[in-house]
C-alpha cells in the first residue's frame, strides 16, 4: 500500500498482524455478506483463543463456523446459535463462552464503538438474564440498561464495491451488519466483488467512507445459501 491506495494483493496481507487472543468483529447476517476469504485466511493461520463479534457463527462447515472446528474460537459475542450444531455443541459442553445480545444492542455496541462512544442506555433486555450485573437508570418513567460498546483488534467486513481509496458500497440485504463493523475495527479489512478507481462511485452512494478502512481485497465469494426453501 501507498498513499491513499488500500489495496491489497493477498490475504495473507489482507490479514497481518493477527494474533492470538484478539478481538474480531465480523460483518454478516448467517451466510449473507460475510467475509468469506479472510475468514478461509484465520483458519489457515490457525490463529486460536479469538473472540469474534458477529451475528451469528456461520454454520457448520462454512463461513464462521470452519474457525470452530480447530476451537480457534475462544468466546463468541452473537445473536443467536442460528444453524450450527457445532456452535450449540461446544457452547453445552463448556467449551466456547457466549455472550448472547439482542441483535439491535450488538448492532449499536459496533456502531457505538466505532463512534467512540463508551455505553449507551437501551430499554431492550431489561427484566431478562440480558440486563444481570447492568446499571439501571430510569428515563422518563421507563427503566434502561447500560451497554458497554464494543470494539475489536481486526474487523473483517463484506462490500459489493470499493474504490482504491477503500470508500466501499454494499448491496441489498449483504449490507446487514457490515458498516457498523467497519468501523470498530483498529484495523479494518473489506473484502470486495469488484475494485474501482477513485471518482468512478457516486458520492452519495457510499455506505462505509474510506476513513474507517485500511486495506482492501478482492475475492471470491461461493454465497452459499444458508437455507434453501423451494414451492411444492
Amino acid at each position: 500500500m501507498s498513499g491513499f491506495d488500500k489495496v491489497v494483493s493477498s490475504f495473507e496481507a489482507a490479514m497481518e498482524g493477527l494474533e492470538d487472543n484478539m478481538t474480531v468483529i465480523a460483518g454478516g447476517f448467517g451466510l449473507c455478506g460475510i467475509p468469506e476469504g479472510s475468514i478461509a485466511q484465520i483458519k489457515k493461520m490457525g490463529t486460536k483463543g479469538l473472540t469474534i463479534v458477529s451475528n451469528n457463527c456461520g454454520v457448520d462447515g462454512f463461513g464462521l463456523g470452519i474457525l470452530l472446528e480447530d476451537k480457534q474460537i475462544k468466546k463468541m459475542i452473537s445473536s443467536y446459535v442460528g444453524e450450527n450444531a457445532l456452535f450449540e455443541q461446544q457452547l453445552l459442553n463448556g467449551e466456547l463462552e457466549v455472550e448472547l445480545t439482542p441483535q439491535g444492542t450488538l448492532a449499536e455496541k459496533m456502531r457505538a464503538g466505532g463512534a467512540g462512544i463508551p455505553a449507551f442506555y437501551t430499554a431492550t433486555g431489561y427484566g431478562t438474564p440480558v440486563s444481570e450485573g447492568k446499571e439501571v437508570k430510569e428515563f422518563n418513567g421507563r427503566p434502561y440498561i447500560l451497554e458497554e460498546s464494543i470494539t475489536g483488534d481486526f474487523a473483517i467486513v463484506k462490500a459489493w464495491k470499493a474504490d482504491r481509496y477503500g470508500n466501499c458500497i454494499y448491496r441489498h440485504t449483504a449490507q446487514n451488519f457490515n458498516p457498523m463493523a467497519a468501523t470498530a475495527g483498529k484495523i479494518t479489512v473489506v473484502e470486495v466483488e469488484e475494485i474501482v478507481e477513485p471518482g468512478t462511485l457516486d458520492p452519495a452512494h457510499i455506505h462505509t467512507p474510506g476513513i474507517y478502512v485500511d486495506r482492501v481485497i478482492q475475492g471470491t465469494f461461493e454465497k452459499r445459501i444458508e437455507r434453501r426453501v423451494t414451492a411444492k
